[in-house]
């Protein structure tokens, strides 16, 4: 008997130093993970702002290929939502403020513990990448919280893994997403003519790029000055590119709506006459520009069709990178001048 009412004893103490230990646990928690993905903040928040993107990325829909996922009509924007259910029952995620590029405020129920505050961060760096931050915390916690993760291990054991591999994975498929690109030889087409204002310059092929960007800042600066309109897309027009010297020669044109006499020697008035030519289309980062003219280039021949001698070869940016970030989205068209067919001219 005197056995028995000790193991009791032991067993109450026991009891009580638990509760103490449960008790004295941190009334809130906090889980935080920052990755460095090199893309714009804005391709990284589209993807997160849907919730349907997020089984592509999420550590525990990895973990638990088998985990129900549910997704009511709205799962993209404020007040959008989806709920899983899994063996540690129902949970579900609400977000309740945004904004846009730069934050998302969501709120997180699992089964019956104390709602969680769930907060992203996309904070742009000047070299053209993105810090991601994921955040979870929690106040207040009741006791049977303290109690369950006291025995199960801390949030920040339990959470910090799977935010780590889901930012991860985000990071990969976010980086897909920016490659993905095609080429399309729409076939011959008839380009209208027009004026526009152009500079021009003789460089290096691997100047070019650089060289681009300043001419058109260069032409974009004159035509705010004086008020000028433009027409249509802005476009680069090649008189030559490569031979042994390992040369471009091209001109940066913006289109007008009228011929204008210009003030600079650098920047000058010229027309396009309309002509008869194959037009490509590209759509994807501009890396992917010389497998689009070696496409559209090799089209002509194998198509019967001859070259224009000096005539004019275009490649026309639809697309701003300003206003739209993701490169997947860009689309470029090039023409390239063919001889007339003398029956079906115009």
């Amino acid at each position: 008997m005197k056995s028995f009412k000790y193991i009791l004893f032991l067993l109450l103490i026991a009891v009580i130093g638990t509760s103490i230990y449960v008790a004295i646990q941190p009334n809130t928690f906090e889980v935080s993970r920052t990755r460095t993905i090199q893309a714009p903040a804005s391709v990284i928040y589209n993807n997160v702002i849907d919730f349907k993107n997020w089984k592509d990325w999420s550590s525990w829909v990895e973990a638990d290929p088998d985990m129900k996922l549910i997704y009511p009509e709205q799962t993209s924007g404020i007040n959008s939502s989806y709920s899983w259910e899994d063996e540690s029952g129902l949970g579900s995620l609400t977000t309740l403020e945004t904004v846009p590029n730069a934050t998302i405020y969501q709120q997180m129920q699992i089964a019956e513990f104390p709602a969680s505050n769930i907060n992203w961060t996309f904070t742009p760096n000047e070299d053209g990448s993105t810090n991601v931050t994921w955040s979870i915390s929690g106040n207040e916690l009741p006791f049977g919280f303290k109690a369950y993760t006291a025995f199960t291990g801390s949030m920040e054991e339990q959470i910090g893994p799977h935010y780590e591999r889901s930012l991860e994975k985000l990071d990969s498929i976010v980086l897909a997403s920016m490659q993905v690109y095609s080429v399309k030889v729409n076939g011959i087409t008839s380009f209208a003519g027009e004026h526009f204002l152009y500079n021009s310059i003789t460089c290096k092929i691997s100047e070019s790029e650089e060289k681009m960007q300043e001419m058109f800042n260069e032409i974009q600066a004159y035509v705010k000055e004086h008020n000028i309109s433009s027409s249509g897309a802005p476009f680069v027009n090649y008189t030559k590119w490569g031979d042994v010297s390992n040369t471009a020669e091209f001109s940066c044109c913006i289109p007008t709506n009228e011929e204008v006499t210009t003030t600079s020697s650098h920047i000058l008035m010229g027309k396009l006459d309309p002509f008869r030519a194959v037009k490509t289309t590209l759509k994807g980062d501009y890396s992917n520009s010389k497998e689009a003219w070696e496409t559209a280039l090799k089209y002509i021949p194998d198509a019967g069709l001859e070259f224009t001698e000096n005539g004019p070869m275009l490649e026309v940016y639809l697309t701003n990178p300003e206003t739209t970030p993701n490169p997947a989205d860009w689309v470029t068209e090039i023409y390239i001048a063919i001889k007339e067919d003398p029956v079906n001219a115009f």
